[in-house]
């Protein structure tokens, strides 16, 4: 019994001591030690340029853009009026840009379709786990097709890591399909598509195939117009095959040009494509749309940060523009950028600048917008706030819209600034993960609508500076048609 007794007091002593040391080390041990690993995501994969950014920035001093930083901050940014409409937004301070002005050749394309009922607009909508599954993009698809009409849920890629957890379509595939991906692959067998993917169907012994099924979301009870979107090849024996009715089609892949399109119905409510002989023949995906109104396509990859962008080729990116059409490109991405022990991002502010410079050369005559970074939280000092890195990456991200010509939306002030994302997983119902940093489906929702509200704010003051309503037929268009007013 009593060296029971002994047992436990040296038990007691050690914890007392240990208690002690901990106390007495935690003022020195950094702060983001003491994290719970728990949150953070299991989902989050760093892409190679980002690393081999972080290692050249670490390696080489690289001082170029010091200078620059009080000077744009203190910068008031006036804009020239547009070339064609003469329209031009009021001059912008530096800490509440928004960048209307630049968005101005997507405002055209949706007044010219609000005014004339015809036409489709756009968007591509590059994200990373923010977007994952559908998110945060359905509601902002649903929001612009609710004003300005359009069926139909857009590109979708072949397979996708996402497929099991997306609302808006079901999509199951293969598990033979060989892919390479911007994220992995700085130099893939074959361009990659708009989506930073390309598809093989290399597998001589099984079926490779995919299937899409329509949800009843509301403009998304139909397969539109299912389009496959595949590369040049020199395989003529390439052929798909698919049941409609009691119908088994098949038609072939005659990959003669560098981007190919082969419709196979016009609305089907599911169908699956069986590919046959098709080795080597890069494949891309399937669109779905009415090709009337707005029309969003969702290219969100985990653990993107966006810079694989640059390694797009030109030429095919203006491929999938002379079909797809594209008026606005977003780029939402910060998640995956925070946090690499320092919270200058003059890095990522030099390497995204040329990232937007190369978009504008992938799609001529576009438009972009820059959604900055949300809000997340770390444990500091055992309690949950707003990461330090946040505010820096935010503010980098604008000083890449402002030199880049291009939108801007400031997602961590919309969302409640300091300390919004606690109030936004704690608050009732609760609006996003408890790894503070990913909204969920009610959170997802309503940052959609905070996006859209910002874009269709600034399309609103661009109806009352266009006072002619002079609009563009078509993207790039320098013949005019005059809308009349009363149409309005």
């Amino acid at each position: 019994m009593e060296t029971n007794k002994n047992y436990f007091f040296q038990a007691f002593l050690l914890l007392i001591i240990s208690a002690g040391a901990f106390i007495a080390f935690k003022t020195v041990l950094p702060k983001k030690l003491l994290e719970q690993s728990k949150l953070e995501s299991k989902n989050v994969v760093i892409d190679s340029l980002l690393l081999d950014a972080i290692e050249e920035d670490t390696n080489a001093e690289s001082n170029e853009l010091v200078d620059e930083k009080d000077s744009l901050i203190k910068k008031v940014i006036t804009f020239k009026a547009n070339p064609k409409s003469g329209v031009k937004y009021a001059s912008e301070k530096f800490d509440n840009y928004k960048g209307y002005q630049h968005v101005i050749p997507f405002y055209e394309k949706l007044q010219q379709l609000e005014a004339t009922k015809t036409g489709s607009v756009r968007i591509a909508y590059f994200g990373d786990s923010m977007n994952d599954g559908d998110m945060i993009v359905q509601d902002i698809r649903k929001l612009f097709q609710d004003q300005f009409g359009g069926q139909g849920v857009g590109f979708v890629n072949i397979t996708s890591e996402s497929a099991s957890s997306r609302a808006t379509i079901k999509h199951e595939f293969s598990t033979n399909w060989k892919t390479q991906s911007y994220l992995k692959t700085k130099k893939p067998i074959r361009s990659f598509g708009v989506n930073g993917h390309v598809f093989f169907a290399n597998d001589t012994l099984h079926t490779t195939w995919v299937k899409f099924k329509a949800n009843n979301y509301k403009h998304l009870t139909q397969l539109n117009n299912p389009t496959l979107y595949y590369g040049n090849s020199t395989n003529k024996e390439a052929m798909v095959s698919y049941v409609i009715g009691k119908d088994t089609i098949y038609k072939k892949l005659n990959g003669e040009s560098q981007l190919n399109t082969l419709k196979l119905a016009d609305n089907l409510k599911s169908v699956k494509v069986n590919f046959i002989n098709a080795e080597n023949v890069p494949i891309y995906g399937f669109n779905f749309d009415d090709g009337k109104g707005v029309h969003v396509d969702n290219f969100s990859n985990r653990g993107n940060s966006g810079l694989p962008i640059s390694i797009f080729n030109v030429g095919m990116m203006q491929a999938f523009d002379s079909k797809l059409n594209y008026d606005l490109v977003v780029l939402h991405y910060g998640t995956n950028v925070l946090n690499y022990g320092t919270y200058d991002y003059s890095w990522y502010e030099k390497r995204m600048t040329k990232v937007v410079n190369h978009i504008k050369q992938c799609f001529p005559g576009v438009a972009v917008l820059i959604v900055s970074t949300a809000d997340k939280s770390t444990k500091y000092d055992l309690e949950m706030k707003t990461d330090s890195a946040v505010v820096p990456l935010a503010m980098a991200q604008k000083k890449y819209a402002v030199k880049s010509e291009a939108g801007f939306v400031n997602l961590y002030t919309l969302m409640g600034g300091d300390g919004s994302m606690v109030q936004w997983v704690e608050g009732v119902p609760s609006k996003a993960n408890k790894d503070y940093t990913h909204f969920n489906y009610t959170g997802s929702k309503e940052i959609a609508q905070l996006i859209y509200n910002e874009i269709f704010n600034g399309y609103s003051l661009f109806k009352t500076l266009n006072k002619g309503y002079i609009v563009p037929k078509r993207k790039n268009d320098s013949v005019y048609t005059k809308i009349d007013s009363t149409n309005e």
